[in-house]
């Protein structure tokens, strides 16, 4: 058969309507979509582990030859959809190959926000039956919501790039119009399909309909929020490795000190927070978060002379954490990143550390350097790589090592004319801390793993911490 298309792969995310919009293609005689081929937790579909002869631990080795196995099935065209946080390594090949079509599906970011908040407390994440239909009140986050934005212009600006420069053009669909069967069938025509809808899927329900502000708790916080939002900025989304944001939301402005706090994930930040706090007394509750660039460049403006800076971690410490933090999560998020390390890479986290921790730490190298599918989080991406994302925005002044931090933040204090509080005594002195430290073979693979951070902060494997 003669086709325009060997394949096509709908770009979109989490709460966007994709799966009404899968529902409704294949309804087309000549069209199928696989669903989700490259999901970190299963193949296609929720519980479905196995498609087109890969399993989870084949398509780890061979994402891209998924792809080709779709294609060479040389059935009805066949597709899949793709998310931010799916295997990054797939995307070169289907951005650079003019045969397969691109569609780009929007959707409000802070619509889809709110359904995915809602749909992770009610655990519904598909509706058939509204009579089956569940729904909460949640409560807004504004560093969250930042921080997905973030995510999702960074990933929409690594497809308009691919796009751009290969010279090719996707097919745009809303959020709003995936129930028009006239723009169904325009999106079926560009597939190169010789069918036609009659209507779009019905068999999808919308979960959550009414006003966003009947949602949230915090409504008049959300709005106050959003009001600050550079709403140019945020249109970028509607048009990936992608530089990280400098994560200005998480940054911690002294309303009169002038001290700014760029936090790195997986090092101290709560004790540093306490410590702010404790400076003319504004408490917790005192202290800015959330912030825009835009606040951001009028506090700077505002505190002439200010400082900046930062706690790093000694690399090995930020490991355990790291293995501890997800050994006890409760969270969604955890247990998913947990599920994926114990099953993929035999991590097993019912063993204390150091004894389970070589998996670990090799499955984040392969994390970092983009040689797994599991997309690097915060908490394991280098100290350096960070800070480097905040420089964008503002350079830390001063970068104090976790273990200098009483006479660092004393200093910095001082140099402002401040009047320094107290640091608490929370060296990491554990037996399982004490056996990281002996374990040779760990030492090395940490040392590996990051390199970078041991040498841009100075640490080295004979101190504590």
């Amino acid at each position: 058969m003669d086709r325009r298309y060997d394949a096509f792969v709908i770009f979109a995310e989490m709460r966007t309507g994709s799966n009404h919009l899968e529902e409704s293609l294949n309804g087309l005689a000549d069209v199928r979509c696989h669903g989700e081929l490259f999901n970190p937790v299963f193949i296609g579909r929720h519980n479905q582990f196995e498609l087109l002869g890969f399993d989870m631990a084949r398509r780890e080795r061979d994402p891209v030859g998924l792809v080709d196995a779709m294609i060479a099935e040389n059935g009805p065209l066949p597709g899949f959809r793709f998310f931010h946080d799916h295997d990054p390594r797939v995307l070169e090949r289907i951005l650079t190959d003019r045969r397969i079509a691109k569609v780009l599906l929007t959707r409000n970011p802070l619509d889809s926000y709110v359904s995915r908040k809602i749909a992770t407390a009610t655990g519904q994440w598909r509706l058939t039956d509204v009579k089956h239909a569940k729904t909460d009140r949640i409560t807004f986050d504004a560093g969250e919501f930042g921080q997905m934005l973030a995510d999702w212009a960074g990933f929409r600006d690594r497809l308009r790039h691919g796009l751009q420069v290969t010279g090719q053009t996707a097919f745009h669909i809303r959020y709003d119009d995936i129930n028009d069967v006239d723009i169904l069938n325009g999106l079926a025509g560009f597939l190169g399909s010789g069918h036609r809808l009659e209507a779009a899927s019905q068999r999808l329900k919308r979960q959550n309909p009414g006003a966003i502000w009947d949602k949230v708790e915090n409504a008049a916080e959300m709005e106050a929020a959003l009001a600050r939002i550079d709403r140019f900025g945020l249109d970028r989304i509607t048009d990936g490795e992608v530089p990280r944001p400098p994560g200005v939301p998480g940054f911690v402005a002294h309303p009169d000190a002038g001290l700014l706090f760029l936090p790195v994930a997986g090092a101290p930040v709560e004790p540093v927070l306490d410590w702010m706090a404790e400076i003319g007394g504004v408490g917790r509750e005192g202290l800015l978060t959330g912030m825009t660039q835009k606040d951001l460049r009028k506090w700077m403006r505002t505190h002439p002379g200010f400082a900046s800076f930062t706690l790093v971690r000694h690399p090995l410490l930020r490991v355990l954490r790291a293995y501890r933090d997800l050994q006890q999560a409760g969270d969604a998020r955890g247990a998913e990143i947990r599920a994926i390390l114990s099953e993929r890479h035999k991590v097993d986290f019912t063993r204390p550390a150091p004894e389970a921790m070589l998996a670990f730490v090799a499955a984040l190298k392969g994390s970092l350097t983009g040689r797994d599918s599991l997309k690097a989080q915060a908490e394991w991406t280098t100290q350096a790589a960070l800070l480097q994302a905040a420089a964008l925005v503002v350079l830390p002044q001063r970068i104090i090592r976790e273990r200098d931090a009483a006479t660092g933040l004393a200093h910095l204090a001082a140099a402002m004319g401040l009047q320094a509080p107290g640091w608490p005594d929370d060296a990491e002195t554990d037996a399982a801390w004490r056996a990281c430290l002996a374990n040779h073979d760990l030492r090395k693979a940490v040392f590996d793993a990051y390199r970078k951070d041991f040498i841009q902060f100075g640490f080295s494997m004979s101190e504590t911490a």
